[in-house]
């Protein structure tokens, strides 16, 4: 997940710079990919936001994206680990900017 949102930074931002931050806690692996880059990215044009949700949802994880126009992009992972990871990481990132992003399929 980590390496694609960073290509992406890469190939689209236009940003000066990019962090990578990750935690454990509460049994969720919280991943954040961060840019000053130009934002705007939107989950709904091209595939490559919704892959990133199906490669996260696959660890029934769920993928945040903040990325308002003109300034940058965040990408929040929430990945459930450990015994207690037998369901979807409910834990949700704080403020109210963050969009889901949907995988590009369902599971059954």
């Amino acid at each position: 997940m980590v390496s694609e949102a960073l290509t992406n930074v890469a190939k689209y931002a236009r940003a000066g710079q990019a962090t990578v931050n990750v935690s454990v806690g509460d049994g969720v692996a919280t991943v954040e990919v961060a840019d000053d880059g130009a934002g705007g990215a939107d989950p709904r044009s091209g595939s490559g936001l919704r892959g990133l949700a199906d490669r996260v949802g696959a660890h029934d994880g769920t993928l945040q994206l903040d990325s308002p126009p003109g300034v940058g992009t965040r990408l929040l992972a929430l990945i459930p680990v450990g015994a207690s990871s037998n369901g979807a990481a409910t834990a949700h990132p704080p403020g109210d900017a963050w969009t889901p992003v949907s995988p590009t399929r369902t599971s059954p």
